[in-house]
């Protein structure tokens, strides 16, 4: 997309508000003269949250409760459904076939499905046979995806890491537009804001300003 600028989407696989935040945030290339790259970044609940669940204290657990009550909140306006998980999940293999499905231009089809599946605790992101039937559901190859987890994967996601320290990013979802940080689904209106003020906007035939 010629002359589009570039914003980074952060997300985690396994967070509620960053699977609240990808159809709005792809939304964006709609209406807006922009280009998405979408970077993962673990948001470690056992750093937020007080460590494995064995572990936390009540005001711990709290935390999490309402976080998950204002999640469904959310949900419940759009028609989606947010479950907890059952356990603190690993989500790196996951995030490496994110990345692995943008760089098959496969994304904004792989994402949304491991992302549902997940909040209806149907798919196990830490299962590298569950992943493959997802990524073939959105045309990929899933033989390929595993060698590229064994290899070149591994490198990525760890690039992907040293950018978000680059750009200061604390947790997901979060959308960086020129240099200035919008975290939480409920921030892209924010970051909206800012894109209108640069004359990114489209017109109603879709043609940039």
């Amino acid at each position: 997309m010629a002359g589009a600028e570039e914003i980074r989407f952060y997300y985690d696989f396994k967070s509620p508000f960053s699977y609240l935040a990808l159809a709005p945030v792809c939304a964006l290339e709609r209406t807006h003269r922009v280009r998405l790259s979408f970077t993962p970044r673990d948001f470690e609940p056992r750093a937020a949250y007080g460590g494995e669940l064995e572990e936390r204290g009540q005001r711990d657990w709290d935390k999490v409760r309402y976080l998950y009550v204002d999640a469904r909140r959310f949900a419940n306006e759009r028609g989606l459904i947010i479950r907890g998980p059952r356990k603190l999940f690993d989500s790196r293999l996951a995030l490496m076939s994110g990345l692995y499905a943008e760089r098959g231009g496969r994304f904004r089809e792989y994402a949304p499905m491991v992302f549902e599946r997940f909040f209806k605790r149907e798919l196990e992101i830490e299962e590298p046979a569950a992943l493959a039937g997802v990524l073939r559901e959105a045309g990929l190859d899933a033989d390929d995806f595993a060698r590229y987890a064994a290899f070149d994967g591994r490198d990525d996601l760890a690039r992907a890491y040293e950018q978000a320290e680059r750009d200061g990013v604390f947790g997901v979802p979060t959308l960086i537009v020129a240099g200035e940080r919008f975290w939480g689904n409920d921030r892209i209106e924010w970051a909206i804001k800012k894109l209108d003020a640069m004359g990114l906007r489209r017109d109603c035939a879709g043609a940039a300003r």
